[in-house]
């Protein structure tokens, strides 16, 4: 890790290695459960891309991700912004990378992938090693309010919860077919009135009309709609 800024590796970087192991399993798998996973986050926070990222001892892992080149699954630590963003509590959000990029990382992959908004939360374990990040990506600037992105924290927990059912259901061949039948039984109306508010807040001059703000109240109480469903479809196979 000769390149790798000091100040991204924990001090608990062997632990949080060790934990990282059992995940590690889910770069080579191609399950559709986490294939619609980071879709919906994407359309949840209408942004062209999201990833579940494990950060590796030299590598960062992309596999799990929507609206990235398929052959896009291993970056350096170094040069991506998940090895920045895993270890903060609060989601780590970059509004404007294009004007404000971060200095603690090699900018090359930024400008390579022309990014321009990055949003990311921890992945954490049950004993509070943070193993990777959830993100949403854009190539345009954007803004990203305290609301969203405590939205986004909530919606790593539930990953983090999907990650540890599927380790506990290797065995179980067809637990995601269930699980996303059920699931886009109750969610299809919320993804549908997300694209709907999406596109009227398109339409509004500024951020802080009137209108724009209630699409925007609109759009998080539907995320949190989406979020309550996965968590109780997890309880309900965890039972």
């Amino acid at each position: 890790m000769e390149n790798l800024n000091p100040k991204l590796v924990p001090l608990t970087e062997g632990l949080r290695l060790q934990a990282l192991r059992p995940y590690q399993l889910f770069n080579t798998m191609r399950d559709e459960t986490f294939t619609e996973l980071v879709r919906l986050a994407a359309k949840l926070f209408n942004v062209p891309i999201g990833i579940i990222a494990f950060v590796e001892d030299e590598d960062v892992r992309f596999g799990l991700n929507y609206g990235l080149d398929p052959t896009m699954d291993r970056v350096n630590r170094w040069e991506t912004l998940c090895s920045m963003a895993m270890l903060h509590e609060e989601t780590s959000v970059f509004e404007n990378l294009k004007e404000q990029p971060c200095d603690l990382i090699n900018p090359g992959l930024v400008q390579r992938l022309n990014l321009g908004f990055y949003a990311g939360s921890a992945l954490r374990t049950q004993e509070g090693y943070p193993v990777g990040v959830l993100c949403v990506i854009d190539h345009k600037p954007r803004t990203f309010s305290p609301a969203e992105a405590d939205l986004l924290e909530r919606l790593a927990v539930v990953v983090m919860s999907l990650l540890d059912l599927r380790l506990q259901l290797l065995q179980e061949p067809t637990w995601n077919q269930q699980l996303w039948a059920s699931i886009y039984d109750r969610i299809e109306s919320s993804v549908t009135r997300l694209e709907t508010l999406a596109s009227l807040a398109s339409w509004e001059e500024t951020t802080d009309s009137e209108a724009a703000m209630a699409y925007s109240q609109s759009t998080q109480e539907e995320i949190l709609r989406v979020i309550a469903v996965l968590t109780e479809q997890i309880q309900a196979l965890q039972a």
